[in-house]
C-alpha cells in the first residue's frame, strides 16, 4: 500500500501484528534479517538498511520521522522514490496494514497446501504422518501441565542431577560399557532398550515444542517421520528463528538432548541405589550408556542436528555449514572475495570449521579407545 507523492511525509505506515522479524545474522558476507508473514508462511530476507526502516513501521511514526532517523544512521535521506518503492514492495507482499492479503485462518491456505504436498510425497521408504490436528493446541496443553519445570526452581537441580550422572558415569564407565556390549548381544534386552529409547526420542521432540512455546513459540506440526528402517517423531516450531532473543532460541535447540538425559535419572538411580543381579545391573548400565551416547550424539554440530542449530545461533548465522564452506573456499584460493567478508564473519566461519573439526577428531579417538577397551577387556 503506498500514499501520494504530497502526503508521504506524514504517511504512518504499519506492519500487520502477524509479521515476524528476526534479529541480524551472518548470511555469506551480509548481515540479514529475516521478514516472515505468519498466515501465508512465506518470509524473505532484507538487509541492515532495510530493516532499519521497516522495523520502525509501527504506525506512530511517519515516514518523516523515519527518514531523519535513517539519516543520522546512515548520513543520507531518502527521496519519495525510495520511499514508494519501499512501500510499494510491502504491500504488494501484504505485510502493511490494509494492503491485500489472504484471509486469516488458524492455518493459512497456502501453509495447508505446503503440508498437503509435503505429506503427497510419502512413500514405502519415507515419509510424514501428521499425528494431531491442532498441534500448537497440544503443546499448550502439554506446556501448563508442565511449565513448572522450566523455572530456574526446578531446572537447576534437575541439570545438577544430570551433571552428576554422567559425572558417576565417568568413573565408572567401564562398567557402562560392558554393559552396553552386554545389551547389544542380547536380543531380548536390546528390544526392551530400544522401545525405552524410542519413547525417549518422543520426549525430545516434544520437549523442544514445550520450550518453544515457553518462549512464546509456535507449533505447527507433531507427526511420524519414517526413513526406513527408523522410524521418529518429529515436532516442527514454525517461527524458531524469530524467538525473541537468541538464548531463548538456544534453550529450544538444547532442550531435547537435556529430555533425553533427564529421561535416564531414574535408571541411572536404581543402578546406582538398588541392589540387584548382575544381568539387571548390566542392562540398567547399558541403557544409561547408551541414552546418554545418543543425547550427546544430538549435539554435534553438523546438519540437521540440534548442535548444528545452537552452533548457528552462537555464530549468528543462518546457513552457517554451507557458508562456512563457501569463504574456506575463498580463503584457501586467496580469492580477492574472501576479502569482502566482516571480521564477525570470517571469525564465525572459521570457528565453525574449526571447531567441527576437533568434535569429530574426538568422537573418532573415543570409538578407538572404545573399540581398544573392548578387545583387551572380553
Amino acid at each position: 500500500m503506498t500514499a501520494a507523492p504530497a502526503q508521504l511525509a506524514e504517511y504512518r505506515p504499519a506492519l500487520r501484528k502477524k509479521i515476524l522479524i528476526s534479529s541480524g545474522m551472518l548470511h555469506g558476507a551480509r548481515t540479514v534479517h529475516l521478514i516472515k508473514d505468519t498466515d501465508s508462511g512465506r518470509s524473505f530476507e532484507v538487509g541492515v538498511k532495510e530493516h532499519f526502516l521497516i522495523s520502525r513501521m509501527d504506525g506512530t511514526r511517519s515516514l518523516e520521522d523515519i527518514g531523519t532517523d535513517y539519516a543520522r544512521e546512515y548520513g543520507r535521506r531518502l527521496g519519495d522514490t525510495n520511499w514508494q518503492g519501499i512501500l510499494g514492495m510491502l504491500g504488494s507482499r501484504g505485510l502493511l496494514q490494509g494492503s491485500e492479503r489472504a484471509p486469516v485462518t488458524s492455518m493459512s491456505a497456502g501453509a495447508r497446501v505446503k503440508r498437503k504436498r509435503k505429506h503427497a510425497r510419502n512413500s514405502f521408504m519415507r515419509g510424514d504422518r501428521r499425528l494431531v490436528t491442532d498441534a500448537d493446541a497440544t503443546t499448550a496443553r502439554l506446556y501448563r501441565a508442565t511449565r513448572f519445570l522450566l523455572t530456574p526452581y526446578a531446572m537447576v537441580p534437575m541439570l545438577l542431577m544430570v551433571a552428576a550422572m554422567e559425572g558417576v558415569m565417568l568413573l565408572h564407565l567401564g562398567e557402562f560399557v560392558l554393559g552396553a556390549w552386554g545389551m547389544l548381544r542380547n536380543p531380548v534386552l536390546l528390544a526392551g532398550a530400544g522401545c525405552l529409547m524410542w519413547l525417549s526420542t518422543t520426549l525430545h521432540e516434544l520437549a523442544h515444542g514445550v520450550t518453544a512455546r515457553h518462549y512464546g513459540g509456535h507449533v505447527t506440526e507433531i507427526g511420524l517421520r519414517w526413513r526406513l528402517p527408523l522410524i521418529m517423531m518429529y515436532c516442527e516450531v514454525d517461527n524458531y528463528l524469530y524467538l525473541r532473543t537468541r538464548w531463548q532460541r538456544i534453550a529450544t535447540a538444547v532442550a531435547g538432548a537435556v529430555m533425553n538425559l533427564l529421561f535416564l535419572l531414574p535408571f541411572c538411580a536404581v543402578w546406582l541405589f538398588v541392589p540387584s543381579d548382575d544381568a539387571t545391573h548390566d542392562a540398567l548400565g547399558g541403557l544409561v550408556f547408551l541414552g546418554s551416547a545418543q543425547a550427546l550424539a544430538m549435539l554435534v554440530p553438523l546438519p540437521p542436528l540440534d548442535g548444528y542449530k545452537i552452533a548457528g545461533q552462537l555464530a549468528g548465522a543462518t546457513q552457517l555449514a554451507a557458508d562456512s564452506r563457501a569463504y574456506l573456499v575463498l580463503a584457501v584460493r586467496r580469492d580477492p572475495a574472501a576479502a569482502d567478508y566482516p571480521r564477525r564473519a570470517r571469525i564465525a566461519y572459521l570457528a565453525y570449521v574449526l571447531g567441527t573439526v576437533l568434535v569429530l577428531c574426538a568422537l573418532v579417538a573415543a570409538f578407538a579407545a572404545l573399540a581398544l577397551f573392548l578387545l583387551t577387556t572380553l
